[in-house]
This record gives C-alpha cells, structure tokens and sequence, in this order.
C-alpha cells in the first residue's frame, strides 16, 4: 500500500522491540515508550490512544498506528531506505538526510548532547559524533535476508 520495504520495516520492528516483535514491548532501558516502534506517550496520543492501550493491542491493531505514525514521517520520500525508515522513528529530522548527516554529538557546543548521551550506544566509532549511518547499523543486523 505504501510502496515501503517491508523487510526495512521489520529491521525496525526487531531492532526497536530488542527481537520480541512483541506489541506490548516496553523500553527496555526503563523509558515509557512501548510498541513495536515504541511510541512515546505524547507520539501515541497524537495518533489517537495511549501507550496503555497500544500495548494491549495484536500485531494488525498496532500495525495501523505505526502506518498513521509513518506515513507523516516519511511523507514525500520515495522508497525509503533502511536509514530513511529508521530515522522515521529515532530521529524525524534526518529522514532524507545523506548517511554521514551528524545528528547529535558530544562536544560542549553541540546543540543535541542531551540526545547524544541518551543514544551513545549508537557512536560505533567513539568520535563523539553519531551519523545516520551509524545509528542504522544497529538496526542491520534485523534485516531478514
């Protein structure tokens, strides 16, 4: 319907849910998102109901939530790449972005620190700096082949 990748969309799934797949995941860091791209509260009241109630909702049921959530997110890019698809949920404001767009980084100056801290994880270099590409490794081991 969409036209999207849906082995990307599971990559993301997978990656998000820690492999569960599962629509009642909740962030396994002790945050409050929940779902198989684990909404935000203030994301999932958006999009019409709570993270109370998309975790208590099948696959199909929570499937339409993430398809209202997508659609804006990647409104206008035509075949979305895995990065594009990703960064969808991670980080809205890179979709379209080349893959070395720096998103956050660590230096006293950067305006995203906060954001760099929460996913230092994601600096697969250490550099201090973490790019679209390196945030989309850790989704590509997810992509089912």
């Amino acid at each position: 319907r969409n036209k999207w990748n849906v082995k990307y969309l599971l990559a993301v799934i997978g990656f998000e849910t820690g492999g569960s797949y599962s629509p009642a995941q909740k962030h396994r860091g002790g945050g409050s998102a929940t779902g198989l791209i684990q909404f935000m509260p203030t994301t999932a009241v958006g999009l019409g109901t709570t993270t109370e109630k998309l975790a208590k909702m099948n696959h199909a049921e929570q499937m339409v939530y993430v398809e209202k959530y997508l659609k804006v997110k990647l409104s206008g890019v035509t075949n979305p790449s895995l990065g594009d698809m990703y960064m969808a949920v991670l980080w809205p404001k890179a979709v379209g972005k080349k893959d070395t767009f720096v998103m956050w980084g660590n230096s006293e100056k950067s305006k995203y620190r906060r954001q760099y801290k929460a996913n230092k994880g994601l600096d697969v270099n250490n550099n201090g700096y973490i790019t679209k590409e390196e945030a989309t490794a850790k989704v590509t081991p997810y992509l089912i082949k």
